[in-house]
């Protein structure tokens, strides 16, 4: 089977131990995610979508459109792009995500806006080095604001935690789980969580999200709120999964499934 890996990192220590498990048996393939539109006359039997930039979302859909599967699908990933979107789609669906509202201009709202608790506040559009952060205030609110005008954000409450995230990960049918420190206090990482000591449901929960994104290899992050009831504060479509053992054999796993009979 041959298998491509559209990424602009090929030496992520996920891919990498994956087409490494692959590479015996099956032909493994880096495809540049700003490669011209159709250079692939010859698609592989699946694709594994790494990268999230417009550029990859682009050839992951004219790949789609000439028949050969994508993981994640240019349309799960996109979908995971906008927290918008993504806030709506989990609450109609009846998952326990945070009450996320939808601002176009931070500037103007935070101009007229007035905190009596902290909240945090997102790039509405997942990227690189965008804005996650916690105002305490209304000062707080507007000083975020000043350096950050014309952004369109989410606002969700803050919830009162431990400062750390639960990160969990599914490949497939595969559950993976570790203590983060949550971006708000980035002190640095935790350990790897055995399933067995999520708390019950967790795990279920984690696949439930993959089911109504339509996602196979994903992140949610997870608070535990104060009764410890899970609560999730963003879903992430492919992403590092690093320090899981287990993780590459899973990915291996999962792209032969998915692929194209020969």
């Amino acid at each position: 089977m041959r298998v491509g890996l559209i990424t602009d990192d090929p030496g992520h220590p996920l891919l990498a131990a994956t087409a490494a498990l692959l590479a015996p048996a099956h032909g493994v393939q880096v495809v540049d995610p700003a490669a011209p539109l159709g250079a692939a006359r010859d698609p592989a039997d699946v694709y594994l979508l790494k990268s999230h930039t417009p550029a990859a979302l682009a050839l992951a859909r004219d790949l789609e459109g000439r028949g050969a599967p994508v993981v994640n699908s240019a349309a799960a990933t996109a979908l995971c792009q906008d927290r918008a979107a993504m806030a709506e789609l989990a609450v109609r669906a009846g998952l326990p995500f945070a009450a996320t509202r939808s601002v176009d201009a931070l500037g103007a709202w935070a101009a007229g806006a007035s905190l009596d608790s902290p909240v945090v506040v997102k790039s509405r559009h997942n990227r690189r080095a965008d804005l996650v952060a916690r105002a305490e205030d209304t000062a707080g609110l507007r000083a975020l604001a000043r350096d950050w005008p014309d952004e369109p954000v989410v606002v969700q409450p803050f919830t009162a935690n431990s400062g750390w995230d639960h990160k969990l990960w599914a490949i497939g049918d595969r559950v993976f789980a570790a203590l983060r420190r949550s971006e708000l206090s980035p002190e640095g990482r935790g350990p790897t969580l055995p399933l067995a000591e999520l708390p019950p449901g967790w795990a279920e929960l984690t696949l439930r999200v993959g089911e109504v994104f339509a996602l196979d290899v994903y992140g949610v992050d997870v608070l535990a709120t104060a009764d410890g009831a899970p609560l999730i504060v963003d879903v992430n479509a492919f992403p590092g999964i690093r320090d899981q053992a287990g993780a590459p054999e899973a990915l291996a796993r999962l792209a032969l499934e998915r692929g194209r009979p020969g």
